[in-house]
């Protein structure tokens, strides 16, 4: 499988250097933060969105459209199940991947997962035009709908083993606080 950030097969695990999965909100930064974040620890990046696209050879506006969300969420289990056994990856679901029964625990342990938490005023201000392009956002309020969505899916947010405030952070002082937050063993 190619990743989104090199053209490498992704390889049989390495447990020592568990994954580590960014999850938030739409706009919280998961694609931009895991890009940096996989250079800064010399890792692969894997933008599950991006691949999705790459390997249906359609955006997931259209696999929404003509397939609807169901369809899009099999293809985010399918892919996770295919990661189960990685290792030494930053992962970028998208931001209801966490919705899916079973995916977290498919990755977890030996997976840290990270919440990017933001506010939905800051996500959607972050995204700008870029909005009207997501799925789940096409709506007459956008900031109502974002709203809606973190209410649906903050506990599973909150199973996070770590949870970093990004509102008013910019992406090398997420990225630093990322790279200590992976460096301390689970339950410091």
């Amino acid at each position: 499988m190619a990743t989104s950030h090199r053209s490498r097969p992704v390889l049989a695990a390495d447990l020592t250097v568990p994954n580590l999965i960014l999850v938030g909100l739409p706009g919280s930064g998961k694609s931009t933060v895991g890009r940096a974040l996989a250079n800064a620890l010399g890792r692969d990046f894997l933008d599950f969105d991006v691949e999705i696209e790459r390997r249906q050879g359609v955006t997931v506006s259209e696999i929404f459209g003509e397939r609807g969300e169901a369809a899009f969420r099999a293809l985010e289990v399918a892919l996770t199940r295919e990661l189960k056994d990685s290792a030494n990856l930053v992962l970028a679901p998208g931001g209801g991947w966490i919705t899916n029964p079973g995916c977290l625990e498919l990755l977890r342990p030996p997976a840290q997962v990270i919440y990017l938490q933001i506010d939905p005023a800051r996500a959607l201000e972050r995204m700008a035009a870029e909005a009207a392009n997501r799925p789940l956002l096409r709506h007459p309020n956008p900031l109502q709908q974002l709203e809606r969505l973190l209410a649906a899916r903050k506990d599973l947010y909150l199973l996070a083993d770590h949870t970093l405030r990004v509102d008013a952070l910019g992406e090398k002082e997420v990225v630093s606080h990322i790279v200590a937050l992976a460096s301390r063993p689970l339950g410091d």
